[in-house]
C-alpha cells in the first residue's frame, strides 16, 4: 500500500534496536527512540487502513475457491430471457451480487464491465415447459425443453438476473440473513450482504432476465434449438 506523501522515507523506516546501524550510532541521544515510534505509529496506521481490502479480497478468494459464488467466469454481458410455466425447488436462496464481464468487453458500454444481479440458488429444481432466448440482433437463439411428460430439471442450479417475475410461495422463509451464512442451497454469498432462504420454493409463470446461469446437472428432456423471429 502506498505511504501517503507527507511520509518521508526515512520516517516509515522503524529503527531496530540494537541492531548497530550507523545511523543509530551516530543520533543524538533520544532521537532514535522517538523516531522509532512515530515509525511503529504509521506502519500500524498502514495496516489498519489496508485490513478492509485484504479481507474482502481473501472473501472472495475463499467463497470462489469453495465454489461458492454463483458465477466464477466472465459474463458475456448480453442478458436472455428464461421463462417456465412452472418452478419447483428444494434448498433456495436469493442474494445480491456483481457480475463481471471480460476486459474490453464490447457489451460494457458505461457499466465499467459489471452488471449487479440477484443470485437466485435452487439445491433440486423442477422446471415445466422451460424457454430460454437470446437476441442475436434481429434473431433469436431459442431453446425449449420439457414441454412432454418428462420435466426440466437441475441440482445446484444459479441464475443471476436483473429481473424476476411470477406467482411465488415458499415454504418456511427466512428473510434478512447474512448472505455468508446461506445453508439451504450450494452457494453462499459475501458476508453482509442482505439475502433470504427458504425450505422450498414454488413459482408460477416464471420470466426472468438472465446475464448467467450455472448447474452441477442439467437435464433438459425433448430439448429444441432453433432460430425464431420471436423471443421467450
Amino acid at each position: 500500500m502506498a505511504s501517503s506523501p507527507d511520509l518521508s522515507s526515512a520516517d516509515n523506516t522503524p529503527e531496530n534496536p540494537g541492531s548497530g546501524s550507523p545511523s543509530e550510532a551516530s543520533a543524538p541521544s533520544g532521537t532514535a527512540a522517538g523516531g522509532e515510534r512515530r515509525g511503529r505509529v504509521r506502519l500500524r496506521r498502514a495496516a489498519v487502513m489496508a485490513v478492509p481490502a485484504t479481507m474482502v479480497a481473501a472473501s472472495l478468494a475463499i467463497l470462489t475457491a469453495e465454489g461458492a459464488l454463483g458465477v466464477q467466469f466472465a459474463i458475456s454481458g448480453m442478458p436472455f430471457t428464461v421463462t417456465a410455466t412452472e418452478l419447483n425447488g428444494t434448498g433456495f436462496e436469493q442474494f445480491g451480487g456483481l457480475d463481471n464481464m471480460a476486459d474490453g468487453s464490447p457489451n460494457a458500454g458505461d457499466t465499467g464491465g459489471q452488471v449487479l444481479v440477484v443470485t437466485s440458488a435452487i439445491k433440486n429444481a423442477t422446471l415445466t415447459k422451460l424457454c430460454q432466448s437470446v437476441d442475436l440482433g434481429g434473431t433469436n437463439l431459442k431453446i425449449t425443453a420439457g414441454g412432454g411428460e418428462h420435466k426440466v430439471t437441475a441440482s445446484d442450479l444459479t441464475t443471476d438476473s436483473t429481473e424476476l417475475s411470477g406467482d411465488a410461495a415458499f415454504d418456511n422463509i427466512e428473510i434478512g440473513n447474512d448472505a455468508s451464512t446461506l445453508n439451504k442451497a450450494n452457494a453462499k454469498g459475501p458476508i453482509g450482504v442482505f439475502s433470504q432462504q427458504a425450505d422450498t420454493v414454488h413459482i408460477g409463470n416464471l420470466r426472468q432476465t438472465n446475464y448467467a446461469t450455472t448447474a452441477g446437472v442439467f437435464r433438459l428432456p425433448g430439448l429444441k434449438l432453433s432460430f425464431s423471429d420471436k423471443a421467450c
